[in-house]
């Protein structure tokens, strides 16, 4: 006769530091002018590095920027995202945000548009994907195994797919660097605005055409101090087994 296994609980004496970072990790926008050494920068690539990669194929780029001149140059591609954003899906605060707590935050977005000069450090990752090796034997394997419908999907969202595949192998690596920021101390935010005009970001850092961004992340030691996150309670946000 067997009994179901019990679930393993977490010993009360476990470490709670890493919990502790996570739940005090706010969008931090408001920075210093003070510089960031760059071997602490280098400590922050470091942890993004050790984020998973999909197959291990580890195809990523971070542009690290902390010359004035280069800042001062993104500074006005960084203005017109920020006023695109603000003019559209930025007009209006998130539902369940009252409009006070709306208010601050689109005050510490205007400061740091008005600001981004100073900053003290770009953190840009980029990612692209090695040209897929496919043979005809196996794109019949996999058309076998997804089935015809499926096959066909797929074909119809194939860029959607591979955006994904490489989101999902650049952005655990970002979060590794946003935590790592905030245990050092360190103010950081991650956004896309840049996506608006990703072309004249990558002519003004010298990317390569064929390589992606996925962030900019800005960086420097915080004007304000951390606190809490304001979240949705888990229970609300938990499907258990099923939706």
């Amino acid at each position: 006769m067997t009994t179901e296994s019990l679930p393993r609980e977490v010993p009360a004496t476990e470490d709670p530091t890493l919990f502790a970072t996570m739940s005090t990790m706010r969008a931090m926008r408001r920075l210093s002018p003070e510089p960031v050494s760059w071997e602490t920068l280098e400590r922050l690539v470091q942890a993004a590095v050790w984020g998973p990669s999909g197959g291990n194929m580890q195809a990523y780029e971070y542009v690290v920027v902390t010359d004035r001149q280069v800042m001062a140059d993104l500074a006005p591609l960084w203005k017109r995202c920020v006023d695109a954003y603000l003019a559209t899906t930025g007009k209006y605060a998130p539902k369940g945000m009252d409009e006070a707590a709306y208010a601050r935050m689109v005050a510490a977005i205007e400061y740091q548009r008005d600001h981004f000069a100073d900053t003290p450090a770009l953190i840009v990752p980029c990612y692209r994907f090695p040209e897929p090796r496919l043979d005809e034997e196996g794109l019949i394997a996999s058309a076998v195994a997804l089935g015809p419908v499926a096959t066909e999907r797929l074909m119809t969202t194939q860029d959607r797919f591979q955006a994904l595949a490489e989101g999902s192998c650049v952005y655990p690596g970002v979060q590794n660097l946003l935590l790592a920021a905030r245990g050092l101390g360190l103010a950081a935010n991650v956004t896309i605005w840049h996506l608006m005009l990703e072309e004249e970001w990558k002519e003004a850092l010298g990317i390569p055409e064929e390589m992606r961004t996925f962030a900019a992340v800005p960086v420097g030691w915080p004007k304000g101090n951390f606190g809490p996150v304001r979240r949705r309670p888990v229970a609300e946000v938990v499907h258990r087994d099923r939706w």
